[in-house]
């Protein structure tokens, strides 16, 4: 399970980046849709950055935290770490919603990926304590 965590992790990392790319692009966005999906207009939103740093680039940092702790096995931790990911993913999608009206596809995109990701961890925690279980009562 690890394994498939990680592979989402690095899943999103690589959609946060493209975001981060529009980020800093001043050309239009490959995913400038229509009025109401446009990348560009929310990757250059105040909304974006946070103290200055873009909120891409902590997007792709936190997914390789999370790959990083799957890896290792460290559950609790991975879904520490989705969970927070996930609430101020939500956040953000409060703000395409109701604030921009306008959707960008990447964020879209990673809302789905660490929306899945602590619903592997769970299912790695059910299939861990179950083998332990078995382990248990195995002579």
């Amino acid at each position: 399970m690890r394994y498939v965590i990680a592979v989402f992790a690095l899943a999103g990392a690589i959609v946060s980046a493209l975001a981060l790319q529009v980020h800093y692009s001043t050309t239009t966005s490959p995913c400038s849709i229509n009025e109401k999906w446009d990348c560009g207009i929310v990757n250059h939103s105040s909304y974006a950055v946070i103290e200055g740093i873009p909120v891409a680039l902590i997007g792709i940092l936190g997914y390789l935290l999370i790959l990083w702790l799957g890896l290792a096995q460290q559950r609790l931790a991975v879904l520490i770490a989705s969970l927070g990911g996930l609430g101020y993913s939500l956040y953000l999608t409060h703000i395409e919603r109701d604030v921009l009206g306008v959707w960008c596809l990447y964020c879209v995109i990673s809302l789905g990926i660490i929306a899945a990701i602590p619903l592997l961890d769970i299912f790695w925690f059910i299939v861990a304590a179950s083998q332990q279980k078995r382990n248990r009562w195995h002579w």
